[in-house]
């Protein structure tokens, strides 16, 4: 349904758009609609992206196109009083050019929010998270609190869910693995062994020759999320020829 045409033919007076809004449950009940069906377009998109080990996952499709869905529909129907009042026409009144500022100038502040610690990029959720939050601001302030609410509780839905139930990129960790080793080639052939039990892929790697045939490798890697830190500490750990080890979670 067409709500803009409706609310033209209605002639609803400017003071009253807002009234009507709130009191029109089929209008609501189609605009959060709107917003779950682009909830779930962006999950299925993330979630084939997910599985190709992409950094931009599910969590971050989903937010980004249930924001724009909410931005969309703000932007048809927050303003509706100021246009049937006719000020937008007769004295030049443009509260949209007060929203769209709004989004660009959040925009970079998520953007300040991503950051590349090596090859791994980190932030992009919380990026798209922060111009969701604009979009919650925008929605209540212009009146279409049903609007921001939902989208509320969808985002904290969509992070708890996606936090107890990992897909494709989710449930790869990436670590920095650093140790100080006798190297040979028996070394050698069992890391490689554990790399590929690990399911490891390797972004990054460092090799330091050192003295009295001591060996610092530094690894950059993405693993499995259901591998203990004890099975990672166990190999270095129960190995003779490893002087020094270090594992860290870089996600």
């Amino acid at each position: 349904m067409n709500f803009g045409l409706l609310l033209a033919d209605l002639n609803v007076g400017a003071f009253q758009v807002e009234a009507f809004l709130l009191e029109n449950w089929q209008f609501y009940l189609e605009l959060v609609l709107r917003v779950i069906i682009a909830l779930l377009c962006g999950a299925i998109v993330g979630m084939e992206r997910s599985k190709r080990l992409k950094e931009a996952g599910v969590r971050t499709h989903t937010v980004v196109a249930a924001a724009s869905a909410v931005l969309m529909i703000i932007s048809k129907y927050a303003f509706a009083d100021i246009v049937l009042s006719g000020l937008s026409q007769d004295k030049g009144y443009d509260p949209s050019r007060i929203a769209s500022q709004v989004i660009t100038g959040i925009s970079f502040l998520g953007a300040g929010a991503i950051f590349k610690n090596g090859s791994v990029i980190k932030g992009l959720t919380t990026a798209a998270g922060i111009w969701a939050t604009c979009a919650i601001g925008l929605a209540i302030g212009s009146g279409m609190y049903i609007i921001g609410v939902v989208l509320t509780f969808a985002l904290l839905g969509i992070q708890f869910i996606m936090h107890k139930i990992r897909v494709g990129n989710d449930k790869i960790g990436s670590y920095n693995i650093t140790f100080t080793v006798y190297s040979s080639q028996e070394f050698r052939d069992a890391l490689k062994q554990k790399f590929a039990e690990w399911g490891a892929i390797i972004e990054e790697y460092s090799v330091e020759r050192r003295s009295e045939g001591l060996t610092t490798y530094n690894y950059t890697l993405k693993l499995g999320k259901d591998i203990s830190d004890e099975e990672r500490n166990e190999f270095f750990a129960s190995r003779s020829d490893v002087v020094f080890f270090n594992i860290k979670c870089l996600s």
